[in-house]
């Protein structure tokens, strides 16, 4: 008998974002509605976590600090947060699966809050169904990629992996058709907030592209 399973959408998830955070030198974490029991338990060896979710829960370890809160109202200031996580969370907001109010745009005023925390130059790290976009009330949404990326049209995407729907491996890179060929795979996303120099930057790029285009 196997001692366990490797694979799966959450393990292969969890490790995912663990190692890129660590692999960032983030000493300070916060996470929003992820699950403890795996991916925030695998930071804590390394940095601190501040842990956010409308079910409280208590902490035995001094690495872990809970703070109640909505992901549609987060209890944070505007550019605040350098280092933010939420995996497999965003698809259920609005269907009133954990006792939040039935809202058919809450999985885009999530988005919203967790754009507007992110402080600039700083990074989200996203985990949510990708796939042939549905909802299953009251369970979950899929996303197509582009719907995820329409929601946080104001970061920039940094990284696009996948877990198809066999969840026995991740796909660097990803094609975005492809995934949305999909089931119900699994996409993890990394968002960076651009700061002025660089959104002034970027701006510049396209203006002069699009004049280019014109001439």
């Amino acid at each position: 008998m196997p001692g366990g399973t490797v694979g799966g959408h959450y393990f292969l998830q969890d490790v995912w974002a663990a190692k890129k955070i660590y692999q960032s030198g983030t000493k300070h974490h916060v996470d929003i509605g992820s699950r403890i029991d795996g991916f925030v338990a695998h930071l804590l060896p390394f940095c601190t976590v501040e842990y956010v979710d409308i079910r409280p829960i208590e902490s035995p370890f001094p690495e872990l600090v809970f703070k109640q809160g909505s992901i549609v109202e987060l209890p944070y200031p505007d550019n605040s947060i350098e280092s933010l996580s939420c995996l497999h969370v965003i698809e259920h907001i609005g269907l009133g699966r954990y006792g939040d109010p039935i809202d058919p745009e809450g999985h885009i005023k999530a988005a919203k809050e967790l754009s507007r925390v992110l402080k600039p130059g700083g990074k989200l790290y996203l985990g949510t169904p990708v796939g042939k976009e549905t909802v299953c009330f009251d369970a979950h949404r899929v996303f197509f990629v582009e719907t995820v990326l329409e929601i946080f049209g104001n970061l920039q995407l940094e990284k696009f992996d996948f877990i198809n729907d066999d969840g026995k491996r991740i796909i660097e890179n990803a094609d975005f058709q492809y995934s949305n060929e999909n089931k119900y795979g699994c996409g993890l996303f990394v968002f960076e907030k651009l700061a002025l120099t660089k959104l002034g930057s970027s701006l510049n790029e396209l203006d002069t592209l699009l004049n280019e285009k014109l001439s």
